[in-house]
């Protein structure tokens, strides 16, 4: 079963999210790269994507639930490279 918990409570995630929140606790304070991000979560066809807007959507959409639910991490930008997971 995929659940995450806060505090004792359920913390609701899509599947793409319970992925990229999985990865990113795996790699906790280590830079995750966009094209790592994306070929562990979305697969081996992602060089054909134009663009990393669907990345930005489920990151964005992630750091809402962690921010509202008082988690103790946050998922930082790193400036032209991608993102880390940090704890608070």
């Amino acid at each position: 079963e995929r659940e995450f918990k806060v505090d004792g409570s359920p913390f609701p995630l899509n599947r793409k999210e319970f992925n990229i929140l999985n990865y990113f606790l795996v790699n906790k304070n280590r830079l995750i790269t966009k094209n790592a991000l994306a070929e562990h979560v979305w697969g081996d066809h992602i060089d054909q994507a134009d663009n990393f807007d669907f990345i930005y959507y489920q990151i964005k959409n992630l750091r809402k639930k962690l921010q509202t639910s008082n988690a103790q991490i946050e998922i930082q930008s790193i400036y032209g490279v991608g993102y880390k997971l940090i704890e608070l």
